[in-house]
């Protein structure tokens, strides 16, 4: 098998060996850094916009503005180019950024407008709003925690889409589907248990056992895909798979 270790890969994605997102945006090459801006635009707007909504209180339409002005400084104003992952981790840096926007609004209306890296990404703003109306805001917590747990939140969601889409092309539907209903939807609840599944698929429970193994080995490792681009630093990128996972990543 080829050395996977340029950026692009030999699947055109990031590899994980060596390179993040954080660092493919400060490439000097234009396809690398509009890849790499769109990872952390996939990545970041929701949690930027929910936390702008909860912690500044500002309004949907306000908001939206703020998230979609944040996203076009971080390009024309190259603001990754004062990240210091020593300092900081990512997210909290990007927080900051986000309150120096706020703090510093003008008044005059703002319009999404787009860097030269920037590819057109669509932004669900009514996906989010509903997601933070069927929430309720936090009763605990400070605004730091608020964007953490969103943060944490849109990194599996995306890891979930990203094993849906897998599985459906490999033909698992149904690893997934056993790992949506037991995992997702059921978890916690004391919902079904493998014997349910396995008479309403028409498995055996040791196939439901053996299916749910590999949906949940596949969801960690695209998880951790995704963090190590969504982190600077090897240290960074352990520090936090242990935080997530209990486990020190591979």
């Amino acid at each position: 098998m080829a050395d996977d270790t340029s950026i692009g890969g030999t699947r055109g994605e990031f590899p994980v060996t060596r390179w993040s997102a954080v660092v493919a945006a400060r490439s000097a090459d234009a396809a690398e850094r509009t890849r790499a801006l769109d990872a952390l635009l996939a990545a970041y707007w929701k949690p930027v916009y929910k936390y702008i909504r909860l912690r500044w209180g500002k309004s949907n339409e306000d908001a939206k503005d703020l998230t979609q002005e944040f996203f076009v400084r971080l390009v024309e104003k190259d603001l990754l180019g004062s990240y210091d992952p020593a300092r900081a981790h990512l997210r909290t840096y990007l927080r900051t950024c986000v309150d120096g926007l706020v703090l510093n609004e003008d008044k005059a209306a703002r319009r999404l407008k787009r860097g030269g890296d920037v590819s057109h990404v669509s932004l669900d703003f009514d996906a989010a709003e509903g997601e933070l109306a069927h929430a309720g805001v936090p009763g605990a917590g400070s605004p730091a925690d608020v964007f953490e747990r969103e943060w944490i939140r849109s990194l599996f969601a995306a890891a979930v889409e990203a094993l849906r889409t897998e599985c459906e092309v490999r033909g698992k539907t149904t690893h997934f589907r056993l790992f949506e209903l037991y995992d997702l939807e059921d978890a916690g609840r004391g919902g079904r248990t493998y014997a349910d599944l396995a008479r309403q698929f028409n498995l055996r429970v040791t196939d439901v056992t053996n299916h749910l193994a590999y949906a949940r080995r596949e969801f960690r490792r695209i998880a951790l895909e995704k963090l190590r681009e969504m982190t600077a630093t090897d240290e960074e990128f352990r520090r936090e798979g242990r935080d997530l996972f209990g486990v020190e990543p591979e």
